[in-house]
């Protein structure tokens, strides 16, 4: 059974900028919760034609490993491919290995205007099945949809601090 997750945020920095920081894969483990312990592994970029060596376009693959939970001692491993790319517009990305059954995150991007100032819209949807059934909804329910959240709250902080100190 697949979950849907959507997280929005508005941050008054410029399309291009922030675009460019999210499509640089090396910004993951900055903008995760310190205890996750992200790490980069391994990772093939694939540039989309034109763009500068830090996009990650179609293609890409990189593979990850972070603690699932703060109290669990072990590691998770996930190898992520981007597989669609519009320049300044949107990115997504599914899991070829790792914990889901299926995961797909559309990162879109669009400039809006808020109060008379510039910024950036930031959407993202996941579409996720977790693959322990029939338990998969209580699993969800008091697993990983909480876990999501908090963890898109702290992105969305992450994001406008290291954001707003480039501006």
């Amino acid at each position: 059974m697949p979950y849907h997750a959507e997280f929005e945020q508005w941050i008054p920095a410029p399309l291009e900028r922030v675009f460019a920081f999210f499509s640089d894969p090396m910004n993951l483990a900055r903008i995760m919760p310190a205890w996750m312990q992200v790490r980069i592994e391994e990772i093939a970029i694939v540039r989309p034609p034109g763009t500068a060596s830090h996009f990650a376009g179609p293609g890409t693959r990189l593979l990850a490993s972070y603690r699932p939970l703060p109290f669990l001692p072990f590691r998770i491993r996930s190898e992520a491919e981007i597989v669609g790319f519009g320049m300044n517009q949107f990115f997504a990305d599914i899991q070829n290995k790792g914990p889901f059954r299926s995961w797909h995150h559309r990162h879109e991007f669009a400039g809006e205007s808020r109060g008379g100032a510039p910024g950036t819209l930031l959407r993202d949807r996941v579409e996720y099945e977790v693959g322990v059934e029939p338990l998969a909804g209580v699993v969800n329910a008091l697993f990983i949809a909480p876990q999501m959240r908090r963890t898109f709250a702290f992105r969305q902080r992450a994001v406008e601090r290291l954001l707003l100190a480039l501006v």
